[in-house]
């Protein structure tokens, strides 16, 4: 069986230096908030090109509590409005609502699955605070326009970049074209960890400093409290694991952008509708997802082929019980995509064998 994804594999790879590192903290007696947490902060903010990183609990964290610092620092009342695209993980809208504010969903471009700009546009009320892009499956959202459309009314932009470590517009890294942006580093992200973990990143300085203090009881100094604050803190032995892990996210984005290459070039099946993106510099291929009319009789058709796939995500948020409210919206460009699309593997350790293998069986469906 070809495996969707190999954590397994993956992490052997590490396996030496993952072992050091943890021995390393086990070592040194100091389990949270120390050296691995301040030196992680400090390496992933150069690799996002912003003057801060905050490391979290988890990616739904980091958006939670950047929204959360924002209505501590006076920006954002209850009942704002977010703008945010309808096709997204649930952890977006999440975010949004644990802080008593309004998701304004939209229907996405259909091409790229990303916020359309037009959309967005015409969606901005006088209650409209702020837009939330999700760099959706790796494709970095059309930051340009949207941070355009920002500054002519005035809002703040919280970028989703749990699935695009690395994605780049112009030279300009996800996570540093907003205000603040949140990333996840769930096992299977792009750059995983081997448990939960999340970061913030931002280079505003006092938004960096609230969420110093929200993301540890609301304390800068211990036993003294500044906000109602929580417990959401990367721990150190995950930002040991992740420094190493974060030496090597280069090289695999490379490996995951040749497999989707031949994967755009040689699947040749009418039946089968491939991603489509402008520069390879935007997409860092944390999914490759595929859509068809037929999805489950090709999934079906890919596991008798011994090739193991994925629906990311097989229900929209406003069609969750979690989100009754939202059920009568009509978005029917959303739920289409949520019934067709279906996620090829592209674990940057299949081989070239492997690839052709899928590719020779993708184009053998009938």
């Amino acid at each position: 069986m070809l495996k969707f994804l190999d954590l397994q594999t993956i992490n052997a790879q590490y396996r030496d230096e993952l072992v050091e590192v943890c021995t390393r903290v086990i070592d040194s007696g100091w389990y949270i908030l120390g050296k691995e947490v301040t030196e992680f902060e400090r390496e992933f903010a150069e690799c996002c090109g912003t003057k801060y990183a905050i490391g979290v609990a988890n990616g739904l964290d980091a958006l939670t509590l950047v929204l959360r610092a924002w209505k501590e620092l006076g920006y954002l009342n209850d009942g704002d409005e977010v703008i945010v695209p309808a096709n997204t993980y649930i952890a977006s809208i999440l975010s949004i609502t644990e802080n008593n504010l309004v998701p304004v969903l939209l229907e996405p471009n259909e091409q790229t699955y990303n916020l359309n700009a037009v959309n967005v546009e015409k969606a901005i009320t006088s209650k409209t605070k702020i837009i939330l892009p999700v760099h959706l499956y790796g494709l970095i959202s059309p930051m340009v326009e949207l941070c355009d459309i920002a500054k002519k009314h005035n809002l703040l932009i919280l970028e989703d970049c749990a699935q695009a470590h690395g994605a780049e517009i112009l030279g300009k890294k996800a996570g540093n074209w907003g205000d603040a942006a949140g990333f996840s580093f769930y096992p299977g992200k792009n750059l995983g960890a081997l448990g939960d973990g999340g970061a913030i990143t931002t280079n505003n300085e006092e938004l960096a400093n609230t969420l110093l203090a929200l993301r540890n009881y609301g304390s800068h100094r211990k036993y003294e409290n500044e906000f109602k604050g929580v417990n959401s803190r990367l721990d150190e032995i995950q930002a040991a694991m992740l420094r190493v892990k974060l030496k090597y996210l280069e090289s695999e984005t490379a490996i995951r952008r040749k497999i989707a290459t031949r994967y755009s070039n040689e699947i040749k099946n009418n039946r089968i509708s491939l991603p489509i993106w402008d520069d390879i510099e935007n997409h860092v291929f944390h999914l490759f997802v595929v859509r068809t009319e037929e999805r489950d009789r090709f999934s079906e058709y890919l596991l008798e082929n011994e090739i193991q796939t994925v629906i990311h995500y097989p229900t929209p948020p406003h069609k969750q019980n979690a989100y009754s409210e939202l059920k009568d919206i009509g978005l029917p460009l959303t739920e289409r995509i949520h019934n067709e699309v279906l996620s090829l593997p592209i674990d940057p350790t299949l081989t070239d064998e492997d690839i052709s293998y899928i590719i020779e069986k993708i184009n053998g469906y009938e």
